[in-house]
């Protein structure tokens, strides 16, 4: 099996969390993610996430705690915009924030859109999530640390 990605793998490491509470979709984006060498952190439902913030960001000024987020728009509890807004109001700096649907609205895009998120429709073709991954690998920054996970542990 070719793993693709990850073409800076000896410089950086990467972290990625996905949020979905669809056990097969969790488990698929899963798979990619682990197929291109990333550490891979996952939850059902967003409060149950391993860097859910219940404070400020503790990572230090040049360190993120992840590198990737992907998640679902409906979840139990919180929705995956909830979970994005809260983190950031709580000082996150990740970058690369896909959100996941199936049910689309034209207030749903311009939200993701305010974000600035990828947005995926489901099904989602796969290609189109290695393409996203490759475009994310590209940017980021190779000087970058990686924190402990500041939240919770699962």
């Amino acid at each position: 099996m070719r793993v693709r990605g990850m073409r800076n793998m000896n410089k950086i490491k990467i972290r990625a969390i996905v949020l979905d509470d669809d056990n097969i979709i969790r488990n698929l984006i899963c798979g990619i993610l682990k197929n291109r060498g990333y550490e891979v952190h996952a939850s059902s439902e967003p409060l149950f996430c391993s860097v859910y913030l219940d404070s400020k960001c503790p990572c230090p000024v040049e360190h993120i705690c992840t590198s990737i987020i992907i998640t679902d728009i409906n979840m139990p509890n919180m929705t995956g915009f909830e979970f994005l807004e809260h983190q950031k109001s709580m000082g996150c700096k990740v970058q690369n924030i896909a959100v996941m649907s199936g049910r689309w609205t034209n207030e749903d895009l311009e939200h993701a859109k305010r974000l600035g998120c990828q947005m995926f429709k489901k099904p989602f073709k796969i290609d189109e999530i290695e393409k996203w991954l490759d475009e994310c690998e590209e940017k980021l920054d190779h000087n970058g640390k990686l924190s402990d996970m500041p939240g919770r542990v699962n």
